[in-house]
């Protein structure tokens, strides 16, 4: 190579070198300041658990572009024009890994200090409670002690959950160090059903149930001699399945409705089935739900909601879903809640989900009361904050105005005073109870 060019090819690697280094470690760790929280914002702040773990995850991608950076200042000046921009792609990996989890963490933090903070918290502490309420069944049944979900908003149409642990194709392969759950911003005021629905898709996860209700489910319905189609299909519809159900035990009848209202589209789009798809086919979703409540025990409520969800879809009208899957609906479906929600699992130490997350008629009747208290514009100060989405159900039905009932809600669930930070403390992780 000429003199002058491999000169100037020196100058061009020098330039890249320095251009990486003042890039490599900028992103190295988030606090309530950087991310723009001022004292005001602290009530509805993350806990400074949740700031850890997401510096914990940060620390750990800086460490490995330190020792990219050591490797690449490492080479011999000789080194192979390949090797050298092998070496320096090598850094600008580690950086896109570092830009891209501190642009998750710090999106979600700072979102704590706009005008949705306040529901954002109280979003928080709903997913709290439906934590608590399995640790108050059993005790000791999560391994350890757990950070909790934290929500955000997005401009998605449903919410949805990155669960502990999983593995974000948006981070390049980086796990999540803690629950997140989606709200879209339309979806902001802390009543919607479909939240319990994300909570409990958490609350799979932690138990260690994914694989275990599968196998489960598949083996059921094998049994049964389901056409292979239709044992398939369920299988891979458990997970959407469980939360479903989980969500009822969290939320009660009121939890079957609210559901209800948001899967009910144009019949083009319920009563097609999606191949692959992980969700139950919309027709199918509600009649599995109304027999959950049946299993329950609230069998006028599971029949109600069958007759409104039959009233408005009607294969006879037309439809898209395979036919196996209509005709072995009728067994099909209260098997599969009977597997998922009644029967001992060995992650549950041998319980069933419905003693995990107990739901009683006593429940729903305290629910009943909390929304006709809320309705007269009176807070059920007795209800823990899942039964209180619940009793908004049917305060909103009753007539109450959703700016008010927000309002309460708010005022319920995150208690500012007059001053900065004089909110009461939100518990920082999920503490297993001692039996």
């Amino acid at each position: 190579m000429p003199d002058g060019r491999g000169a100037a090819i020196e100058r061009f690697f020098d330039a890249k070198r320095r251009g990486l280094a003042s890039r490599a470690r900028r992103l190295v760790g988030l606090t309530r300041q950087s991310v723009g929280l001022r004292q005001e914002d602290l009530p509805f702040a993350p806990s400074q658990a949740h700031f850890a773990a997401a510096n914990q995850r940060l620390w750990a991608i800086d460490r490995a572009v330190r020792m990219r950076l050591t490797a690449l200042a490492r080479l011999p000046r000789g080194a192979s024009l390949e090797d050298r921009l092998l070496a320096m792609a090598m850094v600008e990996r580690e950086v896109d890994r570092s830009r891209r989890a501190f642009g998750l963490f710090f999106e979600v933090f700072a979102q704590r200090g706009t005008a949705f903070a306040r529901p954002l918290a109280a979003h928080d502490a709903i997913a709290r409670d439906c934590y608590a309420a399995v640790t108050a069944a059993a005790p000791r049944i999560f391994p350890g002690t757990l950070l909790p979900p934290l929500t955000y908003l997005e401009h998605g149409y449903s919410p949805a959950t990155i669960r502990r642990g999983v593995t974000l194709s948006r981070l390049l392969g980086e796990t999540n160090p803690f629950p997140l759950i989606r709200i879209p911003f339309d979806r902001d005021r802390p009543w919607q059903a479909v939240f319990l629905h994300e909570v409990a898709h958490n609350l799979q996860a932690d138990l260690g149930l994914w694989v275990e209700v599968q196998n489960a489910v598949l083996l059921r319905l094998s049994e049964m001699a389901m056409p292979p189609r239709v044992t398939s299909v369920f299988g891979r519809w458990q997970k959407e399945i469980f939360a479903d159900l989980a969500a009822l035990l969290l939320g009660g009848p009121a939890a079957a409705w609210g559901m209800a209202e948001f899967l009910s589209h144009p019949a083009d789009k319920v009563m097609t089935y999606r191949p692959g798809g992980a969700h139950p086919t919309g027709y199918l979703r509600v009649p599995i739900m109304a027999e959950m409540l049946r299993r329950m025990g609230f069998g006028q409520d599971a029949a109600e909601l069958l007759g409104v969800w039959t009233g408005l879809y009607n294969p006879r009208r037309g439809h898209r879903i395979p036919r196996a899957m209509l005709a072995s609906a009728r067994e099909a479906i209260p098997a599969v809640v009977d597997e998922i929600a009644f029967q001992p699992r060995r992650a549950l130490a041998e319980r069933v989900l419905a003693s995990v997350i107990p739901f009683t008629s006593r429940d729903q009747a305290a629910i009943r009361r909390g929304g006709l208290l809320l309705a007269r514009g009176r807070m059920p100060g007795d209800l823990p904050p899942r039964f209180l989405v619940s009793a908004c159900h049917y305060a909103l039905a009753a007539g109450v105005a959703p700016h008010e009932l927000g309002r309460m809600m708010l005022e319920r669930l995150v208690p500012v005073g007059h001053g900065a930070g004089t909110a009461r403390p939100a518990p920082a992780q999920i503490e297993p109870k001692v039996a």
